[in-house]
């Protein structure tokens, strides 16, 4: 190893020592990895604290973890969301590093994507999983995920290659400012979104991706998960963008009506007897229609406030780097 390099290590080394790193690592029945996923982190991370949050494991996942060093705590309710939400509230630290215990993704990864974060001030990097997703992923998951990405693209002019990574380094300002809204399997979709809408500075990192040990797969079905990605791409438009939401379904409702109402118009051009219950069901559509435009409008407002208020949440918290010692212990 040249000169330069060696420096180069000193240097991140310091780096990394001068911050307080947690690694939260949410498990459920990651006995047979999650003591070599602590032991991997902690070998890269000599000064990170590990957390393992067991959600509900019906084997050793605890003592396990405990045994390899990591402080274990415990949330009952089930999903990964209520888990991450936990660790958000409870923990205190200046980086976050959020990955899964089940041993699919590399722990060198984790110090290129830490000093990113602090030598450009962002408020999250992802860890983009590279070709090995292929094998690990299904490929009809594979397609949900291009999905979704695509919606986040056209939608916040997404950044991101991989929406649902589940390998994250985050700042504290963006952790503390997160509202935890999501469920089960959509808290990376939510972290992604809670960035891209903000508009706040956020990297990837390329990172190796592995089947998890034992050849197992996600215990997600493929279908339900795709069906699941549409319900996501429903409500993330009708939350952070309700207006063209809205919008679009009043416009519907609209043609609708002026379809119902155009026989109307031919019927009392040629006769003069006009169809009261087609009449009834144009009005209904139309007057729903405008019911749907309005309430885009007033929503789209009350979105606008809640993103100020989130981004003011977010600037409270000092950026990655800035040394502020009320943050310390």
């Amino acid at each position: 190893m040249d000169h330069t390099a060696v420096l180069e290590q000193v240097a991140e080394g310091e780096l990394l020592a001068r911050h307080r790193i947690a690694v939260l690592l949410p498990c459920c029945n990651d006995e047979a990895t999650v003591a070599t996923v602590a032991a991997d982190f902690l070998s890269v991370l000599p000064d990170a604290t590990i957390y393992v949050y067991d959600n509900n494991s019906t084997d050793r996942t605890s003592a396990v973890a405990h045994a390899a060093g990591a402080v274990v705590r415990r949330e009952t309710r089930p999903g990964k969301a209520n888990v991450v939400r936990r660790m958000f509230s409870d923990i205190e630290a200046d980086i976050y590093v959020l990955v899964d215990g089940d041993a699919t993704y590399e722990a060198t990864s984790a110090r290129a994507m830490i000093v990113r974060l602090v030598e450009q001030r962002l408020a999250m990097v992802v860890g983009a999983r590279l070709s090995g997703e292929d094998v690990a992923v299904r490929r009809g998951r594979r397609f949900g995920h291009r999905l979704l990405g695509a919606f986040l693209a056209m939608v916040f002019g997404s950044v991101f290659t991989d929406v649902r990574s589940g390998y994250r380094v985050m700042s504290r300002r963006f952790v503390k400012s997160f509202p935890t809204l999501a469920d089960g399997c959509e808290i990376e979709t939510a972290l992604t979104v809670h960035a891209l809408a903000l508009a706040l500075p956020v990297a990837e990192v390329p990172t190796p991706y592995y089947p998890r040990p034992g050849g197992g797969l996600s215990t997600l079905d493929a279908r339900r998960g795709n069906l699941r990605t549409l319900g996501t791409i429903l409500r993330l438009c009708r939350n952070e963008r309700p207006l063209p939401f809205f919008s679009g379904v009043g416009a519907s409702l609209a043609v609708g009506s002026i379809v119902c109402a155009l026989p109307l118009l031919v019927t009392f051009v040629g006769a003069g007897v006009p169809g009261l219950p087609t009449a009834v069901v144009a009005a209904t559509l139309m007057l729903a229609a405008l019911v749907c435009m309005a309430s885009g409008l007033v929503l789209d407002i009350l979105t606008r406030g809640r993103r100020e208020m989130k981004l003011l949440a977010y600037l409270q918290q000092p950026a990655p780097g800035e040394d502020h010692p009320r943050h310390r212990r």
